[in-house]
């Protein structure tokens, strides 16, 4: 008997998945990085590779060239919209991706910030980032318990001049030297 139901059960969800692939294609999701040398978006793109994987759907994937490759983005963008995309995850190189962003919101496709908002954050449909303000005060309570007194020495690495996250100054990190 629980053979029996087991594969009659079996038969079942191989008929459902079976009709279900005849009505409805795998889903279509695309992520856009920076760039694909940065390691943190490396490991961003392998963990969508992986959760596509896992959930059945497809990814797009695609980088700038280097930062600021806006013109990489924007094409992106546009071939994963006509592939089918229904979500588009962008690591935005600034606001000069906005109109495209817009074109493709138009066509009924979910566009999703990752690591800093686009333009003032109303370009998009949501976006999913760090409270970087929150990280540097962390960050700092910690060298300063890790100090124990000693004055730091500190260093930045500067990126872009104006960026979206950071509109006033240039830093986008700190290292404290001991």
């Amino acid at each position: 008997m629980k053979k029996s139901t087991a594969l009659a059960l079996t038969a079942i969800a191989f008929a459902a998945s079976a009709a279900t692939s005849a009505f409805a294609a795998e889903p279509i999701i695309g992520l856009i990085t920076k760039t694909d040398s940065n390691p943190f978006f490396v490991k961003m793109k392998e963990g969508a590779e992986a959760a596509a994987k896992k959930g059945g759907a497809k990814l797009l994937s695609a980088a700038g060239k280097q930062d600021g490759d806006t013109a990489s983005q924007i094409s992106a963008l546009e071939n994963m919209a006509a592939a089918g995309a229904k979500t588009i995850l962008i690591t935005s190189t600034g606001d000069a991706i906005i109109p495209t962003i817009k074109k493709v919101r138009d066509q009924g496709v979910q566009v999703i910030a990752l690591d800093s908002p686009v333009g003032d954050g109303t370009a998009t449909d949501a976006l999913f980032a760090t409270n970087n303000y929150k990280a540097g005060e962390l960050i700092g309570a910690y060298a300063k318990a890790a100090l124990k007194g000693k004055k730091p020495v500190i260093a930045t690495m500067d990126l872009f001049p104006a960026t979206p996250w950071a509109p006033s100054v240039t830093t986008v990190s700190w290292l404290v030297l001991a």
